[in-house]
């Protein structure tokens, strides 16, 4: 049965793309931007922006959504990895699209934009040619090519001046990285991963247009542009068309936060350095762990940097910190090793790189996770600890 209506939908889509450039909309057709709220899992906390044509004499009701991609393509996540997954424009029915809206409980508004009809043909034309399987590929980028980014840059490049977006609705002068945390959770594994992952390119001041990565600002900017004449709104018109509760930024579990699970293992290794210096002695088991862990995060963060077409994980500082390299001293510290000279000069670079780290910090540079400060003192004060330990065996 589902394949059958699939088959059904489909079909009626390729007819519709088929007969796109040869229908004459009527004049009551509108274009409308359609933002939906944030959602409760990381893939929709930002929200959504779609393009709907309604054409009620026609019948026609149809969305495009530049925010999907297909899980076919070969090397699926690989590619997602790297920035090179293409993302597509996709094409609905107005109601299968809503109805996912509908079952996440999540808001949806409509802006109808106050086009003439030949400018709705215009941008019908413009959206079903980008729809054809040769066109509806793009290379997405979370900052500058995403599915709220299009919609400005459609209608500047199928209008030109027509129109004027304002920016005076801008009032304040924030960061990517500050506009990112405005939906989420500082203290969450989403927080903390974004943090981690993505370098200092995102803490330098957005403009106004550059807001507009997330689907709030875009609706923003509509609502404040004109016609070229500079009274008349964009917007004629601006409806509730799903209402739901507005999505407060979850706590989660507090005990499972990344704060406190870090504050714990902060907690273990202070214990166990206290004992060891107490003991004159050194946890190996303990020294091949962080040396493991913060080598294979170091290398992840340098394949980000380096090897993948992600535009925001470039210049990451939190590569100080999660040094690559100490993925070739895991055996080093799990041994009773002799070099006790060239582990201390290790360790005390170690120290040296995370001062850097607060440095860069204070100066606002990059800004880190907040959740890292427990680890950053974890290693710290294990690092100084190796630095004491093997310079008094040297001696």
């Amino acid at each position: 049965m589902k394949k059958l209506v699939f088959f059904l939908f489909l079909s009626v889509g390729m007819l519709f793309g088929q007969q796109a450039n040869k229908i004459k909309l009527s004049p009551e057709a509108t274009f409308s931007v359609i933002t939906c709220g944030a959602g409760s899992e990381l893939y929709s906390s930002f929200g959504h922006s779609a393009f709907r044509i309604k054409d009620p004499v026609f019948g026609y009701d149809v969305v495009y959504n530049y925010g999907t991609f297909d899980f076919n393509t070969p090397l699926f996540y690989i590619k997602f990895a790297q920035g090179k997954l293409p993302y597509q424009l996709g094409r609905s029915s107005f109601k299968n699209f809503i109805r996912t809206y509908k079952y996440e409980k999540r808001w949806v508004k409509e802006q109808v934009l106050n086009l003439t009809p030949e400018q709705n043909s215009t941008l019908l034309a413009y959206l079903e040619n980008n729809y054809k399987e040769e066109n509806r590929n793009y290379k997405y980028d979370f900052f500058f090519n995403n599915c709220a980014t299009k919609k400005r840059d459609i209608i500047k490049e199928n209008f030109k001046d027509a129109f004027i977006f304002h920016e005076d609705h801008i009032t304040s002068q924030q960061t990517f990285r500050d506009l990112i945390h405005d939906n989420l959770n500082d203290n969450s594994w989403s927080s903390f991963g974004i943090d981690i992952a993505l370098g200092a390119v995102i803490d330098k001041p957005a403009n106004a247009k550059e807001y507009q990565f997330l689907p709030e600002y875009v609706f923003k900017a509509f609502e404040n542009a004109t016609l070229s004449g500079g009274k008349t709104p964009l917007v004629k018109e601006t409806k509730l068309i799903l209402k739901a509760p507005e999505n407060a930024i979850s706590n989660g579990n507090i005990l499972l936060s990344p704060y406190v699970i870090f504050t714990i293992f902060l907690l273990i290794v202070l214990v166990i350095t206290f004992l060891d210096f107490k003991n004159n002695k050194r946890t190996r088991w303990l020294d091949a762990i962080l040396m493991l862990v913060s080598g294979l995060g170091g290398i992840m963060l340098t394949l980000l940097w380096f090897a993948t077409d992600h535009t925001a994980t470039a210049t990451n500082m939190n590569i100080l910190w999660l040094l690559p390299i100490n993925i070739f001293f895991v055996r080093k510290f799990l041994v009773q090793s002799k070099e006790c000279k060239s582990l201390a000069n290790h360790t005390m670079v170690c120290i040296l790189l995370i001062v850097v780290v607060f440095f860069l910090w204070i100066i606002d540079f990059q800004q880190f996770a907040l959740a890292a400060i427990p680890l950053l003192i974890l290693f710290l004060v294990r690092y100084i600890y190796l630095t004491y330990y093997f310079r008094k065996l040297e001696a």
